[in-house]
């Protein structure tokens, strides 16, 4: 795969192509973390509901942050080739905003491994529980912006949206 000039092996498959899951049995033990984010956009009476308490479902916001944690907790049985792992942190806060419902997932552990897609899925559960709570008041709603806000440890080094890797710049040469 060739992204501006740069071609990276793709780790999941092997030599002919197929699928296979990494073996990351010599990698280094490290702390690594992920943030990932997520939104939901919400018509003016879904937040009035949400803001006196009055959605017919309860704590719509309460029941997204738990679905997320438990999903975080789940990745390797939803995501194929994913590993399992034993996270030591996830947190998720779910946020009434003006005109949306903001996610926040933070997942932390100490392995071998990323857990960019414990985040990714902690956020996309949690604005899919909201969604599926709150539906029968407001199936206008848009869930957008899923992303990696940033991520910490391994070999590949640090990420943050939006801020450019110095290692990858210099790397090409710029």
């Amino acid at each position: 795969m060739a992204r501006r000039g740069i071609v990276k092996k793709l780790t999941h498959l092997d030599g002919e192509g197929h699928a296979r899951m990494v073996d990351v049995g010599a990698k280094e033990v490290t702390l690594r973390t992920a943030v990932a984010s997520a939104t939901v956009r919400i018509g003016e009476e879904l937040h009035a509901l949400i803001v006196s308490r009055r959605v017919p479902k309860g704590d719509v916001l309460g029941v997204a942050r738990i679905a997320g944690i438990m999903a975080a907790k789940r990745t390797s049985e939803l995501i194929p080739l994913c590993h399992p792992l034993a996270l030591d942190s996830v947190e998720v806060m779910v946020t009434l905003e003006a005109n949306a419902v903001a996610i926040r997932a933070s997942v932390r552990t100490t392995g071998r491994t990323g857990v960019e897609m414990e985040a990714l899925t902690a956020a996309s559960v949690a604005a899919l529980a909201f969604y599926d709570m709150c539906k029968s008041i407001d199936r206008a709603m848009v869930i957008e912006r899923v992303q990696l806000e940033e991520k910490h440890g391994g070999k590949s080094g640090a990420y943050t949206r939006g801020v450019r890797s110095r290692r990858k710049a210099d790397s090409r040469g710029k």
